[in-house]
């Protein structure tokens, strides 16, 4: 996705086909803990209308992903794991400043970046993918993580002046590269 600043080598995707069933894993637990990141947000922010229609709409759609995923892993004979923690996300929480708006924003703005490496990752698979419905269910959590980015920094330009959201995106951005760049290629998301 042109809007991150790190892209992801071919060498990512290798990892994740050696060993696509515990990538399954990994985007199942992914997808479950972003619907609790909706429930969460929309539970801290109960007074902002809009964010709290949106995220009622994004915890069910990642919770679909995640029912997705599930089918997916029991038709190839898995079953679910448990949850691993995520350096990525680890890492990248640490960046959330302190004080109301500023925590808000860098929520949203975080969220936003998070969902656009999604995009960028699952479409790696999706192309490496042969044909067939795996592919194009991989394509299809693509354009819906595609969608989630530009919900995430639209909610903030909406809270939040856009020289303000870009200044802090632009930081973001900067921050997100070098996280990425210093992780292990695996067969995660992240």
């Amino acid at each position: 996705m042109a809007f991150l600043r790190f892209t992801t080598p071919f060498d990512w995707t290798s990892a994740v086909l050696a060993d696509f069933d515990t990538f399954l894993q990994d985007h199942a637990a992914a997808e479950k803990k972003a619907s609790g990141m909706a429930v969460s947000m929309l539970s801290h922010y109960p007074d902002r209308t809009e964010l709290v229609t949106a995220m009622t709409d994004l915890a069910i759609e990642e919770m679909q992903h995640f029912r997705e995923v599930v089918k997916l892993i029991y038709q190839r004979g898995g079953l679910l794991g448990d949850d691993q923690k995520d350096a990525y996300i680890n890492q990248f929480r640490k960046v959330f400043r302190r004080g109301r708006d500023e925590y808000f924003l860098d929520r949203l703005l975080v969220a936003g970046i998070i969902e656009a490496r999604g995009c960028e990752r699952f479409a790696l698979v999706g192309e490496a993918l042969p044909e067939g419905d795996l592919k194009s269910f991989y394509q299809a959590i693509a354009r819906s993580e595609a969608r989630h980015h530009e919900l995430f920094i639209s909610l903030a330009e909406q809270y939040f002046s856009a020289p303000l959201v870009n200044e802090r995106l632009d930081q973001l951005l900067d921050q997100e590269a070098a996280i990425v760049a210093d992780l292990p290629w695996r067969a995660a998301l992240h």
